[in-house]
Protein backbone atom coordinates (compact mmCIF):
# COMPACT_ATOMS: atom_id res chain seq x y z
CA UNK A 1 0.00 0.00 0.00
CA UNK A 2 1.19 3.28 -1.19
CA UNK A 3 2.12 5.99 1.77
CA UNK A 4 -0.38 8.80 2.39
CA UNK A 5 0.34 12.59 2.74
CA UNK A 6 -3.23 11.93 5.49
CA UNK A 7 -5.74 10.32 5.86
CA UNK A 8 -9.63 12.18 5.99
CA UNK A 9 -12.04 10.18 8.69
CA UNK A 10 -15.48 11.03 7.84
CA UNK A 11 -18.82 10.02 9.84
CA UNK A 12 -19.75 7.05 7.89
CA UNK A 13 -19.65 3.50 9.69
CA UNK A 14 -16.13 3.25 11.63
CA UNK A 15 -13.71 0.86 9.82
CA UNK A 16 -13.58 -2.82 11.14
CA UNK A 17 -11.42 -4.32 8.54
CA UNK A 18 -7.97 -4.94 9.08
CA UNK A 19 -6.80 -2.16 6.04
CA UNK A 20 -8.18 0.72 6.78
CA UNK A 21 -7.60 0.51 10.52
CA UNK A 22 -3.88 0.15 9.52
CA UNK A 23 -4.33 3.07 7.27
CA UNK A 24 -6.19 5.13 10.28
CA UNK A 25 -3.59 4.12 12.80
CA UNK A 26 -0.68 4.49 11.15
CA UNK A 27 -1.70 7.53 9.36
CA UNK A 28 1.37 10.45 9.81
CA UNK A 29 -1.98 13.09 10.35
CA UNK A 30 -5.38 12.24 10.39
CA UNK A 31 -8.00 15.27 9.68
CA UNK A 32 -11.56 13.92 10.67
CA UNK A 33 -14.87 15.36 9.37
CA UNK A 34 -17.16 16.99 12.33
CA UNK A 35 -18.43 14.74 14.91
CA UNK A 36 -16.12 11.40 13.22
CA UNK A 37 -13.75 12.65 16.15
CA UNK A 38 -15.80 11.16 18.73
CA UNK A 39 -14.63 7.88 17.23
CA UNK A 40 -11.12 8.83 16.74
CA UNK A 41 -9.79 11.27 19.11
CA UNK A 42 -6.47 11.41 18.37
CA UNK A 43 -7.34 13.30 15.38
CA UNK A 44 -4.80 16.25 14.55
CA UNK A 45 -7.72 18.50 12.70
CA UNK A 46 -11.48 18.18 12.88
CA UNK A 47 -13.05 19.67 9.86
CA UNK A 48 -17.01 21.24 9.20
CA UNK A 49 -19.46 23.57 10.89
CA UNK A 50 -18.89 22.22 13.89
CA UNK A 51 -22.02 21.21 15.00
CA UNK A 52 -21.60 17.96 15.46
CA UNK A 53 -17.88 18.11 17.48
CA UNK A 54 -18.02 17.91 21.26
CA UNK A 55 -16.67 20.91 23.32
CA UNK A 56 -13.27 18.82 24.25
CA UNK A 57 -12.51 18.63 20.62
CA UNK A 58 -12.96 22.50 19.82
CA UNK A 59 -9.61 23.39 20.19
CA UNK A 60 -8.87 21.48 16.55
CA UNK A 61 -11.77 22.67 14.95
CA UNK A 62 -11.01 24.58 11.66
CA UNK A 63 -15.24 25.79 11.39
CA UNK A 64 -16.60 26.07 7.69
CA UNK A 65 -19.75 27.19 7.73
CA UNK A 66 -20.64 27.59 4.22
CA UNK A 67 -23.14 24.60 2.77
CA UNK A 68 -22.48 23.80 -0.56
CA UNK A 69 -20.24 21.64 -0.20
CA UNK A 70 -20.06 18.43 2.47
CA UNK A 71 -17.71 18.22 5.16
CA UNK A 72 -15.70 15.17 2.83
CA UNK A 73 -15.08 18.03 0.64
CA UNK A 74 -14.35 21.07 3.31
CA UNK A 75 -11.59 18.69 4.62
CA UNK A 76 -10.64 17.46 1.09
CA UNK A 77 -9.94 21.19 0.12
CA UNK A 78 -7.99 21.90 3.17
CA UNK A 79 -5.53 19.21 2.95
CA UNK A 80 -5.06 20.34 -1.04
CA UNK A 81 -4.47 24.07 0.46
CA UNK A 82 -1.68 21.86 2.80
CA UNK A 83 0.13 20.30 -0.27
CA UNK A 84 -1.23 16.93 0.82
CA UNK A 85 -2.71 15.38 -2.82
CA UNK A 86 -2.23 11.85 -1.42
CA UNK A 87 -5.43 11.31 0.43
CA UNK A 88 -6.80 8.36 2.29
CA UNK A 89 -10.67 7.90 2.54
CA UNK A 90 -11.84 6.21 5.56
CA UNK A 91 -15.22 6.10 7.00
CA UNK A 92 -17.02 7.36 3.78
CA UNK A 93 -19.50 4.10 3.28
CA UNK A 94 -22.13 2.88 5.33
CA UNK A 95 -25.00 4.28 7.88
CA UNK A 96 -26.91 5.45 4.72
CA UNK A 97 -26.97 4.61 1.38
CA UNK A 98 -27.13 7.81 0.16
CA UNK A 99 -24.09 9.22 1.79
CA UNK A 100 -22.35 6.17 0.45
CA UNK A 101 -23.02 6.77 -2.97
CA UNK A 102 -22.47 10.56 -2.47
CA UNK A 103 -19.11 10.20 -1.21
CA UNK A 104 -17.67 7.66 -3.56
CA UNK A 105 -18.69 10.01 -6.70
CA UNK A 106 -16.80 12.61 -4.88
CA UNK A 107 -13.64 10.78 -5.40
CA UNK A 108 -14.08 11.19 -8.77
CA UNK A 109 -14.74 15.01 -8.25
CA UNK A 110 -11.51 15.45 -6.51
CA UNK A 111 -9.29 13.50 -8.89
CA UNK A 112 -10.90 15.87 -11.88
CA UNK A 113 -11.12 19.01 -10.43
CA UNK A 114 -8.66 18.99 -8.02
CA UNK A 115 -5.73 16.62 -8.96
CA UNK A 116 -6.34 14.72 -5.37
CA UNK A 117 -4.74 11.21 -5.67
CA UNK A 118 -7.68 9.65 -2.92
CA UNK A 119 -7.94 5.97 -2.22
CA UNK A 120 -11.16 4.84 -0.84
CA UNK A 121 -11.07 2.68 1.56
CA UNK A 122 -13.88 0.51 2.78
CA UNK A 123 -14.39 -2.43 4.96
CA UNK A 124 -14.08 -5.10 1.72
CA UNK A 125 -11.80 -3.12 -0.78
CA UNK A 126 -11.42 0.27 -2.03
CA UNK A 127 -11.59 2.65 -4.90
CA UNK A 128 -9.18 4.24 -6.78
CA UNK A 129 -9.91 6.92 -9.93
CA UNK A 130 -8.33 6.50 -12.50
CA UNK A 131 -7.50 8.07 -16.57
CA UNK A 132 -5.85 6.87 -19.71
CA UNK A 133 -4.08 3.43 -19.48
CA UNK A 134 -2.81 2.53 -16.17
CA UNK A 135 -1.52 -0.69 -14.87
CA UNK A 136 -2.83 -1.34 -11.25
CA UNK A 137 -1.61 -4.08 -8.44
CA UNK A 138 -3.70 -7.09 -8.06
CA UNK A 139 -3.64 -10.45 -7.60
CA UNK A 140 -5.23 -13.57 -8.92
CA UNK A 141 -8.13 -14.09 -8.08
CA UNK A 142 -8.99 -10.33 -6.80
CA UNK A 143 -12.56 -9.31 -7.60
CA UNK A 144 -12.53 -6.45 -9.46
CA UNK A 145 -15.04 -3.61 -10.56
CA UNK A 146 -14.61 -0.69 -13.17
CA UNK A 147 -17.11 2.18 -13.03
CA UNK A 148 -17.39 4.38 -16.37
CA UNK A 149 -16.88 8.22 -15.70
CA UNK A 150 -17.50 9.29 -19.11
CA UNK A 151 -15.53 6.78 -21.62
CA UNK A 152 -16.08 5.61 -25.06
CA UNK A 153 -13.44 3.43 -24.95
CA UNK A 154 -12.55 1.01 -22.60
CA UNK A 155 -10.22 -2.05 -22.59
CA UNK A 156 -8.45 -4.33 -20.51
CA UNK A 157 -5.94 -6.87 -20.18
CA UNK A 158 -5.31 -9.09 -17.36
CA UNK A 159 -8.83 -9.87 -16.10
CA UNK A 160 -11.18 -12.64 -17.18
CA UNK A 161 -14.04 -10.95 -18.83
CA UNK A 162 -12.75 -8.21 -21.66
CA UNK A 163 -14.11 -4.37 -20.53
CA UNK A 164 -15.72 -2.16 -22.85
CA UNK A 165 -17.36 1.46 -22.51
CA UNK A 166 -19.96 0.45 -19.93
CA UNK A 167 -23.39 2.32 -20.48
CA UNK A 168 -24.82 1.53 -16.48
CA UNK A 169 -22.80 0.95 -13.28
CA UNK A 170 -23.51 -2.52 -12.94
CA UNK A 171 -22.03 -3.75 -15.87
CA UNK A 172 -18.19 -3.51 -15.10
CA UNK A 173 -19.03 -4.84 -11.48
CA UNK A 174 -17.99 -8.53 -10.70
CA UNK A 175 -14.65 -9.10 -12.93
CA UNK A 176 -11.78 -10.77 -11.58
CA UNK A 177 -7.74 -10.45 -12.20
CA UNK A 178 -5.83 -12.72 -13.89
CA UNK A 179 -2.69 -11.84 -12.36
CA UNK A 180 -0.65 -9.80 -10.15
CA UNK A 181 -1.51 -6.76 -12.04
CA UNK A 182 -3.68 -5.76 -14.87
CA UNK A 183 -3.81 -2.61 -17.40
CA UNK A 184 -6.74 -0.71 -18.12
CA UNK A 185 -6.84 1.18 -21.27
CA UNK A 186 -9.58 4.30 -21.77
CA UNK A 187 -10.05 7.70 -23.57
CA UNK A 188 -11.12 9.04 -20.43
CA UNK A 189 -11.74 8.70 -16.69
CA UNK A 190 -13.26 6.09 -14.78
CA UNK A 191 -13.07 4.45 -10.94
CA UNK A 192 -11.57 1.04 -10.18
CA UNK A 193 -12.71 -1.09 -7.16
CA UNK A 194 -10.49 -4.03 -5.81
CA UNK A 195 -11.55 -6.36 -2.80
CA UNK A 196 -8.74 -7.01 -0.53
CA UNK A 197 -8.52 -10.55 -1.03
CA UNK A 198 -9.00 -13.18 -3.70
CA UNK A 199 -12.43 -14.53 -2.16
Amino acid sequence: MKAFDVVILANGAFPTHAVPLKVLNEAERVVCCDGAVKAFPNADIVIGDGDSVPAEFRDRLIQVDEQEDNDLTKATRYCKAQGWQNIAYVGCTGKREDHTLGNISLLMRYYREMNINGTMFTDSGYFTPAQGEQTFDSMPGQQVSIFNFGCKTITSEGLKWNSYAYQELWQGTLNESLADHFTMRTDGFYMIFRTYSNN
